[in-house]
């Protein structure tokens, strides 16, 4: 209970901060909502049911790319990781890729699948492949070289040398990549949401700056923060922590 009320102490103090200064300044709601403004319009977008519209499309679109991202990067980061020739080759490719990730394919993601799912669906899975693919070349290069070659001389073939090896000598940074690359790929989601889609929390903070309902905006960005949150926390920092722990390093990021 004390590390719950002292993660959640930073975000009661900027409440009361953000309701003291609004109120203080008599700022109108059209430039920034009171904290009791945002309540209401999360309450009705609950009652309406829009807000689970927009999170079960944002929710689905952000698994199937997820998905697809951890079974495309990690045999290619694998495959890279164990041998010099195909990682020589393709690393300054990986490196030039990874500033493009995500963002800046949504035009041309929306020209090659149209607006919809599919355009959404590729940004998640483009901004998360990139850093997964990286960290996953990490891990395989700080497996131990004589742990490689006693495997190698029992006769491990080479699938079970990715099954056996490779992939759980590489667990601890594949989810330290996994962790970064849902960042990636929760922002670019949102992003392509605004421009590809009718329905999200993206889309969301879209049509409310049309209406200039800003009580709506900050509540969608509470939303997507406070979702994102949980997924790291409940889900991710866990898992980080149980393999960091397991293969013999001292500490994980929070």
């Amino acid at each position: 209970m004390r590390s719950v009320l002292w993660f959640l102490a930073p975000f009661a103090a900027l409440l009361a901060l953000w309701a003291a200064v609004v109120a203080a300044t008599g700022v109108p709601m059209r430039i920034f909502p009171q904290v009791t403004d945002v309540a209401w319009a999360l309450a009705d977008m609950t009652a309406s049911g829009e807000l689970v519209t927009h999170l079960a499309a944002s929710l689905r679109r952000v698994l199937i790319g997820a998905a697809l991202a951890v079974v495309t990067a990690l045999p290619f980061g694998v495959a890279l990781g164990a041998s010099p020739r195909l990682s020589a080759f393709f690393a300054p490719l990986l490196r030039f890729s990874v500033a493009l990730a995500g963002i800046a394919w949504i035009p041309i993601a929306t020209l090659w699948l149209g607006y919809g799912d599919g355009a959404v669906i590729f940004i998640v899975w483009n901004a998360m492949f990139f850093a997964l693919a990286y960290n996953t070349v990490l891990g395989v290069r700080r497996i131990p070289i004589p742990l490689l070659r006693a495997a190698r001389s029992m006769g491990t073939g080479r699938v079970r040398m990715f099954w056996e090896v490779l992939l759980p000598g590489a667990l601890p940074s594949v989810v330290t990549g996994l962790r970064v690359g849902l960042g990636y790929g929760w922002r670019g989601l949102v992003a392509a949401e605004i421009i590809a889609t009718s329905a999200g929390l993206g889309y969301a903070l879209f049509l409310a700056q049309k209406t200039f309902s800003t009580d709506v905006i900050i509540a969608s960005m509470v939303i997507i923060g406070v979702l994102w949150l949980a997924m790291d926390r409940l889900l991710l920092a866990p898992l980080e922590r149980r393999t960091v722990q397991r293969w013999g390093m001292t500490a994980a990021p929070s």
